[in-house]
């Protein structure tokens, strides 16, 4: 039975989940449907393009994201403080941006009509907005935003209705720097384990590409969550890692996926040496992002599964 997505995400274990929304029908979300041969490749671009808005007005921030044939896969991160420092202003006209709000909220941010408002009515605005910030850092509003508009827009495409996507998208809580490097690394990998890509830089509507051409400009792009480097005192907001390690951990870690295209991994890895885990641990990790794990990732559940992996070989 599934469990409430309140028991699921708990922003004082970690801010950082991981979402995963799959197509329940044949029609796929993305790529060409082999037995119509109308090709829905154009829809990736739809997904980028409001997963990306929705970052900008929300108080969540992208981590990595990769767009597949009939699911998408996304590592967000939670500021819940950026939300509360929100004023009642800026939540409503970022709300806005997304929905009409109520005729007062509207008025509320009209200049000309802000000063006609009585006390009773600036109270049922401020009661309007608290609502509305408390959405604007939810992870279930997030992803309801993405999945609807998106099915909306292949609905009318196919000149159908229906449900487009599985019940609800699947989360899992990155509980440590490790899951959360180790999960990023398995979305950004998703398109060369799919043989959609052969390299990092030719995974379109993905994370990683997006970071790399940024590199390349000696930048990193602003609808991402940035890397802001090695844990340190007065840390700027941004992934614990340094950007340089991350790309080396991407490339090596497709070439243990991908042997015969990218030739064999090595062991020199700045990021697992920091984390204190074995290289055959890491690969094990990534590897089994989906599948050994459930609804929440950290190294002490790794260890756990290592565990009782061994007993059942040695028994």
């Amino acid at each position: 039975m599934p469990r409430p997505r309140s028991s699921l995400i708990s922003l004082n274990e970690t801010p950082y989940y991981h979402c995963v929304s799959r197509c329940v029908r044949r029609a796929f979300l993305c790529g060409k449907d082999k037995f119509s041969g109308q090709c829905y490749e154009h829809r990736r671009q739809w997904v980028e393009d409001r997963l990306l808005h929705l970052a900008s007005v929300f108080a969540i921030d992208i981590c990595a994201f990769a767009v597949m044939s009939n699911h998408t896969h996304i590592v967000l991160h939670v500021d819940e403080a950026q939300a509360l420092s929100w004023s009642t202003f800026d939540v409503i006209v970022r709300w806005h941006k997304l929905h009409q709000g109520t005729v007062l909220t509207r008025r509320y941010v009209d200049s000309n009509e802000r000063d006609l408002l009585s006390p009773v009515e600036l109270a049922a605005i401020e009661e309007s907005a608290s609502i509305y910030r408390q959405r604007l850092y939810d992870i279930s509003w997030f992803m309801r935003l993405l999945n609807e508009f998106i099915a909306r827009q292949a609905n009318k495409e196919d000149k159908c209705t229906g449900r487009f996507w599985e019940g609800r998208f699947k989360s899992q809580a990155l509980l440590d720097e490790t899951s959360l490097a180790a999960c990023m690394a398995y979305v950004d990998l998703n398109p060369i384990r799919a043989c959609m890509a052969k390299t990092p830089e030719q995974s379109h509507h993905t994370s990683i590409q997006a970071r790399i051409h940024a590199a390349k400009k000696h930048t990193q792009p602003n609808a991402l969550l940035p890397f802001s480097g090695n844990p340190r005192q007065n840390m700027p907001k941004g992934l614990p890692f340094r950007l340089e390690e991350y790309l080396q951990l991407v490339e090596q870690t497709g070439r243990y996926f991908h042997p015969e295209k990218r030739g064999r991994i090595t062991s020199e890895v700045d990021i697992l040496q920091r984390a204190r885990i074995a290289q055959v641990d890491w690969n094990w990790l990534v590897a089994g992002i989906e599948t050994n794990f459930t609804t929440s990732i950290s190294m002490e559940l790794v260890k756990q599964k290592l565990e009782k992996q061994n007993l059942a070989n040695t028994s």
